[in-house]
């Protein structure tokens, strides 16, 4: 008999699973359960977008395309991204069409680390950062960020983090699990710490539609920070297109050179029907985007001021559809926290030590759902609260 202790990959037989699926699929084997864990739009993909992937199979457009993706599709990235963040790229070389977000964060890691190089990851942060690092036999270098100073990289602990061995840094904003943002000034400081090193940057833009104080700055847009940037971004949020399975990647030729060699081997090309929808969504779906915003904006205040009056502190989140409140000042941890809540009053959300160590004492909560859905949450959070 096989000794799979003996064959699996060590490396990944010690990656923790995902603690943001921990808690959904706990409340998938129960009823009645409010739960405002995932990330996903309760909007429907719109329906000119929608149409748009229909009449693609209808036609028989059923091909592969371009490694790279369709060029169209391309050069939409590019007119999108030049008109909303000021920063431009060549269709034909620095944009590359992925499956999600998800796998562009993950080839641009693969790109570029190699055994013993350390990737600064902030944390609290999304839950594939650190593990992806690992997989590819980096190392992460965890950057803690803190509630009082909303949960933004600090440029002089940036600078003690970073060694000779440091490779990357991931750059999480807006930010999922916090909701903090980081402004032009703030980047600034950034890119000052960075720009006399050799060290990139993984720029995770995905939720950079959903800033609500101001406008998103993409770092790739500062001086000297366009060479060393790898944008990572995608369709799924701005257009409620998490089904569709489609993301891109945005860097210099000859960064996007090397994701491609991966892209190719690992996944060839991008559903076609997904590319054709997205053609779609860039031309003619900033409407959409406005009012899908709008609503997060108003589900934003509506539950930062519930849990305000409960009396769970947090801080008013600028980015993203999440709010990372404080929970730690009942007495229990944040798996007691959120394990109670949800066993006891049928309400799930995430504790915070999920997105590292940084986020105990925290949970997060997604309003990605309505605010008759957030509404029940809160009167369940605060039924919990008055027992404790």
């Amino acid at each position: 008999m096989i000794d799979y202790g003996k064959v699996l990959s060590k490396t990944v037989v010690d990656t923790p699973k995902s603690g943001i699926r921990k808690f959904f699929d706990l409340m998938s084997t129960m009823t009645d359960v409010v739960g405002l864990t995932v990330g996903e739009p309760d909007f429907q993909t719109p329906w000119h977008i929608r149409e748009a992937g229909i009449m693609s199979l209808e036609k028989g457009k059923t091909y592969y395309t371009a490694n790279a993706g369709m060029m169209d599709l391309r050069c939409e990235i590019n007119s999108y991204m030049t008109r909303r963040f000021g920063v431009s790229y060549k269709p034909e070389s620095e944009v590359i069409v992925t499956v999600g977000g998800s796998e562009a964060i993950d080839i641009a890691l693969r790109s570029v680390i190699e055994a013993g190089d350390e990737v600064i990851v902030p944390t609290p942060s999304f839950v594939c950062y650190a593990p992806l690092v690992a997989i590819a036999g980096g190392t992460p270098v965890i950057l803690e960020t803190k509630f009082e100073d909303k949960f933004k990289i600090d440029p002089e602990a940036l600078k003690e983090a970073i060694t000779p061995r440091t490779k990357m840094l991931v750059l999480p904003y807006p930010n999922n699990p916090t909701g903090a943002i980081m402004t032009r000034e703030e980047l600034a400081g950034i890119a000052e710490v960075l720009k006399d090193t050799n060290i990139l940057v993984l720029s995770d833009e995905i939720y950079a539609e959903m800033t609500y104080t101001g406008n998103h700055c993409s770092i790739a847009s500062l001086e000297g920070m366009w060479e060393r940037t790898i944008i990572a971004s995608g369709f799924s949020k701005a257009y409620a297109m998490t089904g569709w399975r489609l993301g891109y990647l945005c860097a210099p030729k000859a960064i996007c050179e090397q994701m491609l060699k991966i892209h190719q081997y690992g996944i060839m090309s991008s559903p076609t029907t997904a590319q054709f929808a997205a053609i779609e969504a860039l031309r003619n779906g900033d409407e959409d985007i406005r009012m899908m915003v709008d609503e997060y904006n108003r589900r934003r205040r509506y539950i930062y001021n519930g849990l305000k009056s409960i009396g769970i502190e947090s801080f008013e989140p600028e980015g993203a559809f999440y709010i990372f409140p404080k929970i730690g000042d009942y007495g229990l941890s944040g798996e007691e926290f959120c394990n109670r809540l949800l066993y006891e009053h049928k309400c799930a959300i995430v504790p915070g030590n999920a997105f590292g160590k940084s986020g105990e004492g925290f949970a997060r909560i997604s309003y990605a759902y309505s605010i008759k859905h957030i509404t029940q949450a809160l009167e369940r959070i605060e039924a919990f609260v008055k027992t404790l």
